[in-house]
This record gives structure tokens, C-alpha cells and sequence, in this order.
């Protein structure tokens, strides 16, 4: 399970804005160690964000996206207090899902 992700959500004028630092190697699996030896593949397959039951965010990643990966994004259709969930899924199998309350 990778670090805690740092999620910050703010509404203005009705819109939502979220901003999301996820802790993750991202390697692409090309990368050689000092040794010579290549480096698994290790990074983020699936992220998505919910509101409630509703889903405002999902995406397919991939070996492109750069380590501990920055997500911003807005939205509409919440209200301060409301909690939004991220959630990420890895292809070595390791999940994490953090949450935070709009302000």
C-alpha cells in the first residue's frame, strides 16, 4: 500500500476543486538498478473518485504518468462538508484509498 495521499477539496461558485498528491514509484518497468538488473513495473493502473455513490472521476493510467503523481480536477454538484473518496488500484495489486471533506 503506498503512502497516505494528501487530497485537498475546495468549492467556490459551486465548482469543486480537487487536488490530489499521490505517493507511488510509477516505475515503468525499462529502468535498470545500480547492479545492471531491470527494475519491476510498478505504477498506478486505475484511479477514481466518488462523491457519495457517485462516481465524478475515473481514469486508466499508465507507464507515462511521472512519480508520486499530482491530479487536479473540478467539478460540480457538491456542498462543503460532503467527503470525497480517491481511490487507486496498482498492477502489482496494491490499493489505497484516502478521503477528504470539502471545505
Amino acid at each position: 500500500m503506498g503512502d497516505p495521499m494528501r487530497i485537498r477539496a475546495q468549492i467556490k461558485n459551486g465548482t469543486t476543486d480537487v487536488r490530489v498528491l499521490m505517493g507511488h514509484p510509477m516505475e515503468t518497468g525499462l529502468r535498470k538498478d545500480a547492479a545492471g538488473k531491470s527494475v519491476p513495473a510498478h505504477y498506478i493502473t486505475d484511479v477514481k473518485v466518488t462523491l457519495g455513490d457517485r462516481t465524478v472521476l475515473a481514469a486508466k493510467w499508465g507507464t507515462a504518468v511521472s512519480q508520486n503523481p499530482f491530479l487536479q480536477f473540478r467539478f460540480q454538484g457538491a456542498k462543503a462538508g460532503d467527503k470525497v473518496t480517491v481511490s487507486w488500484a496498482d498492477n502489482q495489486g496494491d490499493k489505497r484509498t484516502d478521503e477528504a471533506v470539502i471545505v
